[in-house]
């Protein structure tokens, strides 16, 4: 690529007859070589601005694939989290109703036992009214004897 150096720098031939005005030429050289300085230097610039946007570009990508990872994860991380606190609530839930069954099974099998003792008090009671009713029924004969006797 030409540098402004070089345009400042060339020099043309001259010839003596039918040639170029060297002042002319002179003059369009410096016009020249000042606004081939000023994109020269602007496309420098630029060059740069590109090399440093495509910098920046390759840093957010890369930041936006660690998001995406990151996202990934964060989302597997959740349905794990789910899922733990699912199969948790399910042990829970299944641990509550056995627990239930067994107070149930034992508070039957109370009531059985208490059941059986109302017979067996029920039983006693009945037994005891049979032998106040037999003492009762002796004790009045003995009174009939009694008043049998006296009269």
């Amino acid at each position: 690529m030409i540098t402004p150096l070089d345009i400042e720098n060339k020099k043309f031939s001259k010839q003596l007859m039918n040639g170029y005005n060297v002042e002319e030429i002179d003059d369009f050289l410096d016009e020249l070589t000042v606004d081939y300085s000023k994109n020269y230097k602007e496309n420098t610039e630029l060059r740069v601005k590109v090399e440093e946007l495509q910098k920046n570009l390759e840093h957010y990508k890369t930041i936006e694939s660690t998001l995406q990872s990151t996202l990934v994860v964060a989302q597997s991380t959740a349905d794990d989290v789910k899922n733990i606190a699912k199969q948790q609530a399910e042990q829970i839930v299944h641990e509550a109703k056995e627990t239930a069954k067994q107070q149930v099974s034992e508070l039957d099998s109370e009531i059985a036992t208490k059941k059986k003792e109302l017979e067996d008090v029920k039983k006693q009671f009945d037994i005891y009214k049979a032998k106040m009713e037999s003492l009762l029924i002796s004790q009045l004969e003995l009174l009939k004897d009694v008043n049998k006797g006296d009269t």
